[in-house]
């Protein structure tokens, strides 16, 4: 299979996508078994078919792993770290190259907006080969002198790699896991999300056109991610996802002990203390609930007013709720997209209806789009619920879709409270005139990243990105993450200084 996309359209209309059959992608081509079974992907704003994705069963994941294998061991082994850098910086450049495809794609097969696809996501993808490039050549080992032994420390990769990806950000989640997995010299067999495989694939596709075969294989389909958790060549895994798919993942991954980094799920607490700026309060507040539709773990799902400030906070909070864009993604006017598949909107559309049966109320919700072409889409309008209490589901599981619950507080006590009572623990944030008020919450609250003052996602690249509890362990998108694709040798040697003792002791 082979192709290029047409020129993008203009805004707001469809090009046409690449193919409409996609393959597992091994060693450097497409691979489309006879009587292979295929699962749909949708588009979101419409409801309508975009393509056929091949379902890798246990043998095409077997195909993939194993040639994975044979490239770690062949010519991608064979290079020096500043070579392996080089290539990786390579990739950058063909993933610039093709950025306004791949944010197409992404749009058309996530229901996100075009615009936010393009300037984030696969900005971040080039930026990320680049960064991780640059540091391929940092693992340096070490030295230890002791005595009459010498330890020599190497850093060694694992081999292949399983990246379990999934459906949204698809090329920001594909460089999280790839671009650091590749510098410290793995291989790596892909395993996109099932509702949002094609910008992966095609990344997968990109990729090969710089890098050996083998080097970066993709599988996709609802049972190639247990296959890749089990399989005995495969020595690192990483995931990104639900919590309890992660908890499965782990548990396959127990029988080979296979050891794994699980980015996981949020129920993100936002701190609205009683001397916050009033309009930082709810830009912030905005970006951090809505932006990507709420699709998204480190969505601040949870926005904690002060009892004070509470009823100011509601009024404008719902006033530019109600100003934002609910759309067809290609329109460069949306703000908001559709849910990534039905599943996903009935989902989200009955945590709305259970917040109300448990007591809270829906203070405004937005609507959605009238178009004929658009009424089959998967759509969930802007919801803002009031009175939700720290016990309610909607305050305690993670809802994934545009559903803002405001709860309120009377001291930093009981916030720090109500932010530390869920299972999760990935981000929080603080809006707050006082730095030292907030350097004192962000010791308190267990979350792995806290903001003050800002929700700027769009710069993690160089900082670690990870969670606490029920949100995972491991940290990506720094200099550190480096070390999650490697392990420590120690190599002794006599050191010359001093004879080495032996036992047992020798006389005179």
């Amino acid at each position: 299979m082979s192709g290029v996309l047409e020129p993008i359209l203009p805004a707001g209309g469809r090009g046409p996508i690449l193919r409409t059959q996609w393959g597992a992608f091994v060693s450097g081509s497409w691979v489309l078994p006879d009587n292979a079974t295929s699962f749909a992907v949708v588009e979101p704003a419409t409801g309508e078919n975009l393509a056929d994705v091949v379902a890798a069963d246990d043998a095409l994941v077997d195909l993939a792993v194993w040639d994975s294998r044979k490239a770690f061991e062949g010519e991608w082994g064979s290079l020096t770290p500043r070579e392996r850098g080089g290539l990786l910086r390579k990739v950058a450049s063909a993933v610039c190259a093709h950025a306004e495809e791949l944010a197409e794609l992404e749009a058309r097969e996530v229901g996100k907006p075009r615009r936010d696809a393009l300037r984030f996501d696969v900005s971040f993808s080039s930026a990320g080969f680049d960064y991780f490039g640059g540091l391929a050549d940092t693992l340096h080992g070490d030295l230890l002198d002791q005595g009459a032994i010498e330890a020599r420390v190497h850093y060694e990769p694992y081999g292949v790699v399983a990246a379990i990806l999934p459906f949204n950000w698809p090329p920001l989640h594909f460089t999280k896991k790839a671009a650091p997995a590749l510098a410290a010299g793995n291989t790596v067999v892909i395993k996109p999300g099932e509702q949002a495989p094609l910008a992966v694939l095609r990344l997968v596709e990109i990729v090969n056109e710089v890098l050996p075969p083998g080097v970066v294989n993709a599988v996709a389909g609802l049972t190639a991610g247990a296959a890749l958790a089990g399989h005995p060549v495969v020595e690192r895994i990483t995931f990104t996802g639900a919590t309890a798919t992660a908890k499965r993942v782990l548990r396959t991954a127990a029988e080979n002990l296979t050891y794994a980094t699980m980015e996981l799920g949020g129920k993100n607490a936002l701190l609205v203390l009683d001397d916050a700026d009033m309009r930082t309060a709810i830009d912030v507040s905005i970006e951090g609930m809505f932006y990507n539709q709420g699709e998204a773990c480190t969505s601040t799902a949870r926005i904690l007013v002060h009892r004070s400030r509470y009823d100011e906070f509601v009024e404008r909070f719902i006033d530019a709720t109600s100003q934002l864009v609910v759309g067809d993604g290609l329109d460069p006017a949306t703000d908001i997209g559709a849910m990534v598949d039905a599943s996903q909107q009935k989902r989200v559309l009955g945590y709305i209806e259970t917040a109300v049966a448990e007591g809270a109320k829906i203070a405004y919700q937005g609507t959605v789009p009238q178009d004929d072409r658009l009424r089959g889409g998967f759509w969930v309008p802007p919801t803002v619920l009031v009175g939700v209490e720290p016990h309610h589901t909607v305050a305690q599981e993670e809802v994934f879709g545009p559903v803002a619950s405001l709860m309120v507080f009377d001291t930093d006590d009981e916030a720090v409270e109500i932010t530390n009572g869920t299972a999760y623990g990935l981000t929080a944030a603080v809006i707050t005139a006082d730095h030292f008020r907030a350097s004192q919450l962000a010791q308190r609250l267990h979350a792995g990243m806290v903001f003050v003052n800002n929700y700027m996602r769009r710069s993690f690249l160089g900082s670690p990105f990870g969670g606490v509890k029920g949100s995972g362990f491991g940290r990506e998108n720094s200099a550190e993450t480096l070390h999650e694709f490697v392990r420590a040798k120690n190599v002794r040697f006599p050191s010359g200084k001093a004879p080495v003792p032996v036992w047992p002791p020798t006389e005179g």
